[in-house]
């Protein structure tokens, strides 16, 4: 009364190769947006980061990742020291420099 009738259904084709390909273009094409996306953006800001951080040289103001703002006075393979006042220098690593400001920013 209450379970209603079971029917048998014909079984399903056989899967042929196109199938299969058809199926996996949507996953290729999550992958390739993916990439010009997310992954590409990435990268080219890396890139664009390390060129900045070698091409430092003394006497540029820059910003650093925790917004301090100095000239730079020494420079080393991996620390800067920054003049953020008149006779007052700090020491930073050199990836921690997210900015170099144009020349005369600071005052």
């Amino acid at each position: 009364m209450f379970i209603s009738n079971a029917y048998a259904q014909a079984a399903p084709a056989a899967a042929s190769p196109e199938n299969g390909l058809l199926g996996m273009l949507p996953l290729v094409l999550m992958f390739v947006v993916l990439y010009f996306v997310m992954i590409r953006p990435q990268m080219k800001r890396q890139k664009e980061q390390k060129a900045m951080i070698e091409a430092l040289a003394k006497g540029d103001e820059v910003v650093t990742a925790g917004g301090v703002i100095g000239k730079i006075s020494k420079l080393g393979d991996n620390f800067v020291h920054l003049e953020v006042a008149n006779g007052v220098e700090l020491q930073v690593q050199r990836g921690a420099i997210t900015q170099v400001l144009p020349k005369g920013s600071l005052k």
